[in-house]
């Protein structure tokens, strides 16, 4: 069996110690998307705890527990967020091998189907990342407000928005 190399996520992420907790934080500005509504950058913090070399949990996996948690099932949990179901249950299965109590379990079928659900140990761990994610951002948001504002477009973005220059350019008319 070969390994695989990892393919690149198209994010430049780098690892910060948040808080005195030890919880590495990556913290990434996507190249994909990147900017707001208006077209300026915005900086975000993402979060992503490490357990290991291999074992890590983000805001996907999050993201895939809660749509399963609502849909009650792991198909529908990919198609909700354009994935195939079986990149869906390869992501379940390993949240399931990465912790000593399973995250998700499936239901048997019967009259109403399969299914998925959640274990409260699952509903656990989303509501601990959740948390963890909410303390990240109120530490960092005065520091992510200052990067945002050093980033090209915003000062222009700002400036073309001033009650001042909108006068000006309503009297240059």
């Amino acid at each position: 069996m070969s390994k695989r190399p990892k393919r690149s996520t198209g994010s430049r992420a780098h690892k910060v110690d948040l808080t005195n907790a030890g919880i590495p934080v990556s913290i990434s500005k996507p190249e994909r998307s990147g900017m707001g509504a208006t077209g300026v950058a915005t900086a975000r913090l993402t979060l992503r705890v490490d357990f290991g070399a291999d074992r890590a949990i983000g805001p996907g996996k999050i993201r895939l527990l809660e749509a399963i948690r609502d849909a009650g099932s792991i198909t529908q949990a990919g198609i909700t967020l354009g994935m195939s179901y079986r990149r869906a249950w390869l992501l379940v299965d390993d949240m399931n091998n990465c912790f000593c109590e399973p995250v998700v379990v499936a239901q048997k079928g019967g009259t109403h189907g399969g299914g998925a659900a959640l274990t409260r140990f699952g509903t656990r761990l989303i509501d601990q990342y959740r948390k963890i994610e909410a303390k990240a951002h109120s530490a960092t948001a005065a520091q992510l407000r200052e990067l945002e504002a050093a980033c090209k477009g915003v000062q222009e973005a700002a400036t073309a928005k001033s009650p001042a220059l909108l006068r000006r350019r309503t009297i240059a008319r």
